[in-house]
């Protein structure tokens, strides 16, 4: 029983059968295997047929938005450019609106004194009590101090605190206190 081929006989029996029980058990695997194979294969044709446009739509649209971006973004520069030029328009009409206002209350003023100096009655002269300049007699050092005192004007009256040239109520008032 020691016979070394009879071992040898059973052991490639054993091995045989067991091959033959791996394969019997390994042709449907075999075979899910070679369908999915397939199955994966039609995928792979679907996708290189199908992913190349899909992927050049992607990059297209990516380009689109990017333009439309940047008309956007011009548009918006744009947009601020005319909101600045006509911010400018309406800071440049108030000035221009001010400056009539003011040119405007200047000429009325200005009319108003005119007429007034046109239509007062004129001083009549006296040419009596007047002496001829070679006929006075020189002043005294008191008389020249009383002329001197006379015409000096207080700080107050030479600088009115409320003279201003923007009101025109008060131009008119000041006008009027002349008078």
């Amino acid at each position: 029983m020691i016979d070394p081929l009879f071992w040898l006989g059973l052991s490639l029996l054993l091995v045989a059968t067991s091959l033959t029980a791996v394969l019997v058990a390994a042709i449907p695997a075999l075979q899910e295997l070679a369908r999915a194979a397939r199955s994966a294969e039609k995928l792979f044709d679907t996708l290189s047929r199908e992913l190349p446009p899909t992927l050049e739509a992607i990059r297209v649209t990516g380009l689109e938005i990017t333009d439309l971006t940047d008309d956007v973004s011009e548009g918006v520069k744009s947009a601020n450019q005319v909101v600045k030029q006509v911010d400018q328009s309406l800071d440049n009409a108030r000035i221009q609106a001010q400056n009539l206002q003011v040119g405007t209350r200047s000429i009325f003023v200005g009319a108003k004194a005119a007429w007034r100096n046109f239509t007062r009655q004129k001083p009549t002269r006296r040419t009596s009590d007047r002496l001829p300049s070679n006929e006075k007699p020189p002043l005294t050092l008191r008389e020249r101090e009383v002329l001197k005192q006379e015409n000096r004007r207080s700080k107050a009256e030479v600088y009115r605190v409320n003279d201003g040239y923007s009101d025109a109520a008060s131009w008119e008032n000041n006008f009027d206190d002349e008078d």
